[in-house]
């Protein structure tokens, strides 16, 4: 699985692979990222090349945020599609984790927090 990360100042950004975040691959998804994630604070979770979701990919959206906020860090979430924002929408999740629409917008908010 071919995970790019990033870091814009104290901010790392975990690209998803494209193709699907869904049972079929969000186990190994969540091994490889936990491992790449440490002790990162700040946390952007980048869904830009992702085209399916479903709750196995929610519930490692969930670990991280729990992960995430236990370090007393906080975790968002950009570049959804149409149909992963409403799966989002539906299942309530942009309650619990913000969604921008860019890496850029999400790394911003961090600074105003």
């Amino acid at each position: 699985m071919l995970i790019t990360t990033a870091q814009i100042e104290n901010v790392f950004i975990i690209q998803l692979p494209v193709g699907a975040l869904d049972a079929a691959t969000a186990r190994e998804f969540r091994q490889e990222a936990d491992q790449l994630l440490g002790e990162h604070q700040k946390v952007v979770l980048d869904f830009t090349k992702v085209t399916f979701v479903d709750s196995a990919g929610l519930g490692v959206v969930l670990a991280f945020l729990r992960r995430v906020t236990q370090a007393g860090g906080d975790l968002k979430v950009c570049g959804l599609n149409k149909g992963v924002k409403a799966l989002f929408q539906l299942v309530r999740m942009h309650r619990i984790v913000e969604i921008f629409e860019t890496v850029e917008e999400a790394t911003k908010a961090f600074a105003s927090a």
